[in-house]
Protein backbone atom coordinates (compact mmCIF):
# COMPACT_ATOMS: atom_id res chain seq x y z
CA UNK A 1 0.00 0.00 0.00
CA UNK A 2 1.54 3.35 -1.02
CA UNK A 3 2.49 6.01 1.71
CA UNK A 4 -0.52 8.18 0.62
CA UNK A 5 -3.03 5.23 0.97
CA UNK A 6 -1.97 4.54 4.23
CA UNK A 7 -2.27 8.28 5.05
CA UNK A 8 -5.87 8.57 3.71
CA UNK A 9 -7.14 5.21 5.55
CA UNK A 10 -5.64 6.35 8.66
CA UNK A 11 -7.70 9.17 8.66
CA UNK A 12 -10.60 7.75 7.34
CA UNK A 13 -10.55 5.17 10.84
CA UNK A 14 -10.01 8.09 12.96
CA UNK A 15 -12.40 10.48 11.80
CA UNK A 16 -14.97 9.37 14.02
CA UNK A 17 -13.01 10.43 16.86
CA UNK A 18 -11.63 13.52 15.33
CA UNK A 19 -14.59 15.01 13.74
CA UNK A 20 -17.43 13.24 15.56
CA UNK A 21 -18.93 11.65 12.41
CA UNK A 22 -17.95 9.12 10.09
CA UNK A 23 -17.08 9.46 6.50
CA UNK A 24 -20.66 8.42 5.61
CA UNK A 25 -22.06 10.29 7.79
CA UNK A 26 -19.97 13.70 6.69
CA UNK A 27 -21.54 12.26 2.95
CA UNK A 28 -25.27 12.98 4.03
CA UNK A 29 -24.32 15.99 5.37
CA UNK A 30 -22.23 17.22 2.03
CA UNK A 31 -25.50 15.65 0.12
CA UNK A 32 -28.15 17.35 1.92
CA UNK A 33 -26.39 20.91 1.41
CA UNK A 34 -27.29 20.58 -2.56
CA UNK A 35 -23.60 21.95 -2.81
CA UNK A 36 -21.06 20.96 -5.49
CA UNK A 37 -18.24 23.36 -4.95
CA UNK A 38 -15.08 22.11 -3.39
CA UNK A 39 -14.84 25.88 -1.43
CA UNK A 40 -18.31 25.86 -0.33
CA UNK A 41 -18.63 22.11 0.86
CA UNK A 42 -15.49 23.26 2.46
CA UNK A 43 -16.90 26.30 4.70
CA UNK A 44 -19.90 23.94 5.63
CA UNK A 45 -17.42 21.87 7.12
CA UNK A 46 -15.25 24.00 8.81
CA UNK A 47 -17.69 27.33 9.81
CA UNK A 48 -20.49 24.86 10.56
CA UNK A 49 -18.81 21.97 11.92
CA UNK A 50 -15.80 22.98 13.10
CA UNK A 51 -14.05 20.39 11.27
CA UNK A 52 -10.01 21.36 11.05
CA UNK A 53 -9.04 21.93 7.44
CA UNK A 54 -7.31 18.47 6.79
CA UNK A 55 -9.83 16.55 7.52
CA UNK A 56 -12.64 18.60 5.86
CA UNK A 57 -10.26 18.55 2.32
CA UNK A 58 -10.55 15.06 2.65
CA UNK A 59 -13.55 14.59 3.20
CA UNK A 60 -14.90 17.10 0.61
CA UNK A 61 -12.25 15.63 -1.91
CA UNK A 62 -13.95 11.98 -1.52
CA UNK A 63 -17.07 13.30 -1.38
CA UNK A 64 -16.74 15.11 -4.95
CA UNK A 65 -15.03 11.66 -6.22
CA UNK A 66 -18.18 9.91 -5.28
CA UNK A 67 -20.40 12.25 -6.16
CA UNK A 68 -18.97 12.82 -9.84
CA UNK A 69 -19.05 11.14 -12.91
CA UNK A 70 -15.31 9.40 -12.43
CA UNK A 71 -12.39 10.59 -14.64
CA UNK A 72 -9.23 8.88 -14.91
CA UNK A 73 -7.06 9.64 -11.74
CA UNK A 74 -5.11 12.72 -12.40
CA UNK A 75 -2.39 11.26 -10.36
CA UNK A 76 -2.56 7.91 -12.47
CA UNK A 77 -2.87 9.40 -15.72
CA UNK A 78 0.57 11.81 -14.83
CA UNK A 79 2.67 8.70 -13.71
CA UNK A 80 1.72 6.35 -16.31
CA UNK A 81 3.22 4.93 -19.06
CA UNK A 82 6.93 6.45 -20.22
CA UNK A 83 6.69 8.45 -17.02
CA UNK A 84 5.61 5.76 -14.16
CA UNK A 85 9.63 5.27 -13.19
CA UNK A 86 9.02 8.92 -11.89
CA UNK A 87 6.16 8.20 -9.35
CA UNK A 88 8.76 7.23 -6.64
CA UNK A 89 9.50 11.12 -6.31
CA UNK A 90 6.29 12.09 -6.66
CA UNK A 91 5.32 9.58 -3.60
CA UNK A 92 8.76 11.54 -1.86
CA UNK A 93 7.39 14.87 -1.94
CA UNK A 94 4.15 14.21 -0.89
CA UNK A 95 5.51 12.15 2.01
CA UNK A 96 7.37 15.36 3.10
CA UNK A 97 4.82 17.89 2.92
CA UNK A 98 1.80 15.75 4.64
CA UNK A 99 4.87 16.06 7.64
CA UNK A 100 3.98 19.85 7.78
CA UNK A 101 0.50 19.72 9.17
CA UNK A 102 -2.99 18.78 8.41
CA UNK A 103 -3.48 21.79 7.07
CA UNK A 104 -1.47 20.97 4.04
CA UNK A 105 -4.41 20.54 0.56
CA UNK A 106 -2.90 18.35 -1.93
CA UNK A 107 -4.94 18.80 -4.73
CA UNK A 108 -4.37 16.87 -8.34
CA UNK A 109 -4.79 18.60 -11.51
CA UNK A 110 -4.75 17.26 -15.04
CA UNK A 111 -0.98 17.80 -15.21
CA UNK A 112 0.35 18.57 -12.28
CA UNK A 113 -0.35 18.54 -8.50
CA UNK A 114 -0.90 21.70 -6.70
CA UNK A 115 0.51 22.22 -3.09
CA UNK A 116 -1.38 24.54 -1.06
CA UNK A 117 -1.74 25.62 2.89
CA UNK A 118 -3.86 29.11 2.74
CA UNK A 119 -2.45 29.52 -0.72
CA UNK A 120 -0.36 27.42 -3.52
CA UNK A 121 3.13 26.67 -2.01
CA UNK A 122 4.15 24.68 -4.70
CA UNK A 123 3.49 21.98 -7.38
CA UNK A 124 4.65 18.68 -8.45
CA UNK A 125 4.61 18.52 -12.13
CA UNK A 126 6.22 15.30 -14.59
CA UNK A 127 7.37 17.76 -16.95
CA UNK A 128 9.72 14.81 -19.38
CA UNK A 129 9.98 11.15 -19.18
CA UNK A 130 12.65 11.88 -17.18
CA UNK A 131 12.03 14.83 -15.47
CA UNK A 132 9.56 16.11 -12.59
CA UNK A 133 9.86 19.96 -12.03
CA UNK A 134 8.78 20.93 -8.65
CA UNK A 135 7.65 24.47 -8.65
CA UNK A 136 7.87 26.56 -5.84
CA UNK A 137 6.22 29.78 -4.77
CA UNK A 138 9.04 32.31 -3.21
CA UNK A 139 8.61 35.12 -4.64
CA UNK A 140 11.23 37.70 -3.86
CA UNK A 141 14.20 34.95 -3.41
CA UNK A 142 17.06 34.49 -5.68
CA UNK A 143 17.53 31.63 -7.34
CA UNK A 144 20.26 29.78 -5.65
CA UNK A 145 21.66 26.18 -5.80
CA UNK A 146 19.09 23.95 -7.42
CA UNK A 147 16.52 26.85 -6.96
CA UNK A 148 15.95 28.20 -10.35
CA UNK A 149 14.14 30.81 -10.90
CA UNK A 150 11.14 30.41 -13.30
CA UNK A 151 10.72 31.48 -16.63
CA UNK A 152 7.81 33.22 -16.08
CA UNK A 153 7.96 34.52 -12.73
CA UNK A 154 4.29 36.30 -12.68
CA UNK A 155 3.19 32.53 -12.59
CA UNK A 156 1.95 30.51 -9.90
CA UNK A 157 5.25 29.40 -8.82
CA UNK A 158 8.41 32.07 -9.16
CA UNK A 159 10.89 28.62 -9.12
CA UNK A 160 11.59 25.57 -10.62
CA UNK A 161 13.62 22.89 -9.12
CA UNK A 162 14.31 19.41 -11.25
CA UNK A 163 14.36 16.24 -10.39
CA UNK A 164 15.76 13.35 -12.14
CA UNK A 165 15.66 10.49 -9.10
CA UNK A 166 14.40 10.45 -5.49
CA UNK A 167 18.52 10.43 -4.88
CA UNK A 168 17.63 14.31 -5.97
CA UNK A 169 15.53 15.27 -2.97
CA UNK A 170 18.14 16.17 -0.58
CA UNK A 171 18.56 19.01 2.51
CA UNK A 172 18.19 21.32 -0.13
CA UNK A 173 15.17 20.66 -1.85
CA UNK A 174 13.46 20.26 1.67
CA UNK A 175 14.62 23.25 2.69
CA UNK A 176 13.25 25.14 -0.37
CA UNK A 177 9.92 23.25 0.31
CA UNK A 178 9.64 23.97 4.16
CA UNK A 179 10.23 27.42 3.36
CA UNK A 180 7.64 27.92 0.76
CA UNK A 181 5.18 26.36 3.11
CA UNK A 182 6.21 28.18 5.65
CA UNK A 183 5.49 31.57 3.69
CA UNK A 184 2.06 30.25 2.71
Amino acid sequence: MALQDQYLETMIQNMPDKTGKSLEEWFSVLAQSNLSKHGELMKILKADHGVTHGFANTIVHLFRQKSEPQEEDPISAQYGGAKAALFPIYETIISIVQKYGDDVEIAPKKAYVSLRRSKQFALVQPSTKSRVDLGISLKGQAGEGKLEAAKNPAGMVSHNIKLMSVDDIDEEVEKWLQLAYDNA
